[in-house]
């Protein structure tokens, strides 16, 4: 199953540290930056499925750096952990295109349930879905690989790809993606001669067996 990968923007090195350990723990790949500047290069150059954003940075309030993404068309959700609590504290983060406020201190246990609901509500709605360090498209209809090069689909590659991409943790039977990625009169066996056609394509690991169960979301190499 690919790795979803977070940015953590965090100045205090031990809170950073400790992020990155918690995050990591729960199955996260974790990058880090320091600053609002090294976090926006990060950002326009690569892709994450999350921003974990502190607002004091050294080099200005972290909310100037959500408006410059969202300027620049990037979506990427940003979730703000902040000592600034009060309602328009709140507020600002919000107008300024964040998803999702958190104060500090805060309980471990509700960062992470707003990281998945942030998670999930980020894949429902994406366009651009993220299949280990490359993704799927949905806009042009292509797959992408980690180096950016584009992989032509044809409607039924890219239906297929979808449904898994959507809910990359979950494992689906072949009779479910018959059902929501084929046509009606379409056999089983079309999903498995499917999956053989995005393998060539998109690299072995693209789509995972599950022994037994059926098929699930990998990683596009």
């Amino acid at each position: 199953m690919p790795v979803p990968a977070l940015l953590v923007v965090e100045d205090d090195a031990q809170l950073a540290e400790m992020l990155a350990r918690l995050l990591t723990g729960e199955g996260y790949h974790v990058v880090s930056a320091r600053d609002g500047g090294s976090a926006l290069h990060h950002l326009l150059t690569s892709t994450v499925a999350a921003v974990l954003l502190d607002r004091a940075l050294p080099d200005g309030d972290g909310l100037d750096l959500v408006a410059r993404l969202r300027r620049s068309g990037n979506t990427t959700p940003v979730l703000v952990l902040t000592a600034y609590g009060t309602v328009e504290d709140r507020v600002a983060g919000l107008d300024a295109g964040a998803e999702d406020y958190l104060t500090k201190p805060f309980s471990v246990d509700e960062l992470l349930a707003r990281l998945r609901a942030l998670l999930r509500r980020n894949v429902d709605a994406a366009e651009r879905l993220p299949m280990g360090l490359g993704w799927l498209d949905l806009a042009s209809g292509q797959a992408v690989r980690p180096d950016g090069s584009t992989v032509e689909l044809s409607r039924t590659e890219r239906d297929l790809l979808e449904v898994l991409a959507r809910r990359p943790s979950r494992t689906f039977t072949r009779e479910e993606l018959r059902e929501q990625a084929f046509a009606a009169a379409d056999t089983l066996g079309a999903v498995d001669t499917y999956v053989y056609y995005l393998r060539r394509k998109l690299g072995r690991t693209a789509v995972q067996t599950v022994r037994g169960v059926g098929y699930r979301a990998g990683a596009i190499t």
